[in-house]
């Protein structure tokens, strides 16, 4: 009879033990699908590759599947599913790690499609994160699409995407706020180089040529003479129909990390100390002959207006998510505006996450403040 009953108990105990396992496996939530978008039809296909294995390095496994997407730099769209380390050797995009996708214009589903073969086969995405840098892809082409299919994006949307990426109606926005713009006038292809010449001695030398829409400095040049208008402006229209002509700011360059939407957390302020010329696209990456200070060398009462100044930016431009604002501080200690780079470069030794990690935030809290943003949308 004892033996009965002891029996009779330990049954009891082995239910009561699976009924946790039960539980517990129920407890555990499943893990969220975000789709990194990566590479891209644009002159930084390979910034793009960098930043891209360094978030994906940085995601929480054990709350989210990143499901990596590739573009070529010719546009085509592909599910990479090999080692990260191909993006960042740029040896992903091959027959044996790449299935043809698409995104699924159908917001009711929210889906990838992959082209396995003569199957179509439907892959739900709960974000995405798109780690890509100027046209075709920061300036709100690809959000526009995405939105559309209804599936939420970590950063900014379309509508700030596509004015950050035109310096000129950025620009007109800040000035708009009350923020010190340099003096400026923008040419088209077709324009009268003869007016352009005139408006650029009214501005004065020196003063920089840029592309109204490209990113990394591509197409940048600073004119120090009138001689050296025309070869400026035949530069930048390699990358845009339209080149704006700025004046050169005598100070130097500061930049503010900044994210959130209601309440925003901003970076420690830095500072680009250059040895000569200006911070190019060799600079950007080599770091040959300049230097980034981060807090930036300057009066702590400045770093604050600086702080202020970019918030008001973020704001007026609709980013969210992140952003990192780039101004001038000059001589006379006037902020300003240069411009805002809604995806900023997101390796490791950038400078967004080197601001940030300078007031006590980690790449990787970053990276989860952005998707966890996204996924809640």
């Amino acid at each position: 009879m004892e033996n009965e009953k002891r029996k009779h108990e330990d049954k009891k105990t082995e239910g009561r033990d699976e009924k946790r396992k039960t539980e517990h496996v129920k407890e555990v939530p499943e893990r969220k699908k975000i789709a990194v978008i990566f590479g891209g039809c644009s002159p930084e296909y390979g910034v793009s590759l960098q930043s891209a294995y360094a978030v994906v390095s940085h995601i929480d496994r054990e709350k989210y599947e990143p499901v990596l997407i590739g573009i070529s730099p010719e546009g085509a769209w592909y599910r990479f599913r090999g080692d990260a380390e191909k993006i960042e050797s740029d040896t992903w995009c091959n027959g044996t790690d790449c299935i043809p996708a698409a995104v699924s214009p159908d917001r009711r589903e929210r889906c990838l499609l992959l082209f396995e073969g003569e199957r179509v086969r439907k892959m739900h995405i709960d974000a995405a994160f798109p780690v890509l840098h100027g046209r075709n892809g920061e300036d709100g082409t690809v959000q526009g699409m995405l939105e559309l299919a209804g599936i939420p994006v970590a950063g900014c949307g379309t509508l700030a995407s596509a004015l950050c990426m035109d310096k000129e109606r950025a620009h007109k926005l800040a000035a708009a706020e009350g923020i010190r713009i340099p003096k400026s006038f923008v040419v088209g292809k077709n324009a009268d180089m003869g007016s352009a010449a005139a408006k650029a001695d009214e501005i004065g030398y020196p003063l920089f040529v840029k592309p109204v829409k490209a990113g990394s400095s591509y197409g940048v040049t600073k004119v120090s003479e009138a001689a050296g208008l025309p070869e400026a402006l035949t530069a930048a229209f390699a990358y845009d129909e339209k080149a704006i002509v700025e004046e050169g700011i005598t100070g130097f360059e500061v930049g503010c990390a900044v994210m959130g939407e209601d309440v925003l957390t901003v970076g420690e302020v830095d500072e680009i100390e250059l040895s000569d010329g200006f911070f190019d696209f060799e600079e950007k990456y080599t770091l040959k002959t300049s230097s980034i200070h981060v807090p930036a060398r300057i009066p702590a009462e400045k770093a604050e207006e600086i702080k202020r100044t970019a918030q008001k930016i973020y704001r007026a431009l609709d980013c969210r998510g992140f952003a990192r604002v780039d101004l001038f501080l000059s001589d006379t200690g006037e902020i300003v505006f240069n411009e805002v780079n809604t995806i900023p470069g997101f390796t490791a030794h950038s400078r967004f996450p080197n601001m940030m990690k300078a007031a006590g935030i980690s790449f990787g809290q970053i990276i989860a403040s952005a998707i966890e943003r996204a996924v809640s949308l």
